[in-house]
């Protein structure tokens, strides 16, 4: 079986719509391209997509350890070698008061102190930092949520973690990223094979926009636009995505009916047609690009 075909739906910041845009394309995914799909949401620090599909059944639960490194007191002799190799700044010695620490939340699990400790006091053990589920909706669709523990900072961990979870079972996998442009998203991005855009225009969404672009050419990733809440703001960034070549590949218009049905997690009940036809159109050209360019 061939691999799947990876796609992140992504955004430069907050409130966007990139969550509905994600929701609705796993929805008609299934009518207008590939009937395996999965989705996959990786903001996990606030992960919000199931609340479109209620009924939906966790078929599979897995918990995602962090290796902590561990200084046996007994052992060390305050050489600091592990201090000086610790490129994230975790460990604390302090050779006259023979004390040594290390910060589980600067903590990466990269190893080094381990393979310069000479004196080998240095030991790791597992420690949770987050888990991912498995869920069944009641239409039959499959849906991955990667979930951090409160308190924990390793994030990307865990979503780096949660990309590599996809087999190749599924055809199509979208990856609805967490908003804003830092390492979470390009942890979330990194492997996708094309990436969606939501944006709207204001001169906010258009700033963020542009960052985000920016980072997605530094990342050698092919890209589409979706304008959300087309019809409020300026025609600025339309300009710029002229300009700078980027694809429009569709615009959903403005709508408080349709905010309020996000808002009351009913965004796939008695969907407008127009709604239907926007996205239908979006999904073709995108997967028109991808059979091009990718």
């Amino acid at each position: 079986m061939s691999m799947p075909c990876k796609i992140a739906i992504a955004s430069g910041k907050g409130g966007t719509g990139k969550t509905t845009v994600a929701v609705y394309l796993f929805h008609f995914i299934k009518k207008y391209w590939s009937d395996s799909v999965l989705l996959v949401d990786c903001d996990v620090e606030e992960p919000d997509d199931l609340v479109f599909f209620p009924g939906a059944r966790r078929l599979e639960q897995k918990i995602v350890n962090q290796l902590i490194p561990e200084i046996q007191a007994d052992l060390c002799t305050y050489c600091r070698k592990c201090v000086e190799y610790c490129a994230f700044n975790a460990l604390v010695v302090i050779p006259s008061v023979k004390f040594a620490e290390i910060n589980k939340d600067l903590c990466h699990s990269c190893g080094a102190c381990i393979a310069v400790c000479p004196s080998k006091a240095i030991l790791e053990h597992p420690e949770a930092i987050g888990e991912i589920n498995n869920f069944r909706t009641v239409s039959g669709n499959n849906i991955t949520e990667g979930k951090l523990k409160i308190g924990s900072t390793m994030h990307t961990m865990l979503i780096r973690e949660l990309v590599r979870e996809p087999d190749e079972k599924h055809e199509i996998v979208l990856f609805d990223a967490p908003p804003g442009t830092s390492c979470s998203v390009v942890a979330t991005v990194h492997d996708a094979d094309y990436v969606v855009l939501v944006s709207e225009p204001t001169p906010f969404g258009l700033h963020d926009l542009k960052i985000t672009i920016d980072m997605l050419r530094e990342m050698g990733k092919s890209m589409g636009v979706v304008i959300n809440k087309s019809g409020l703001g300026d025609t600025k960034i339309f300009n710029y995505l002229d300009e700078e070549y980027i694809d429009i590949l569709g615009q959903i218009p403005f709508s408080r009916g349709f905010a309020s049905k996000y808002a009351s997690g009913e965004l796939l009940e008695d969907i407008p047609v127009e709604i239907e036809n926007v996205f239908r159109d979006i999904i073709l050209g995108m997967k028109k690009q991808i059979e091009e360019y990718v």
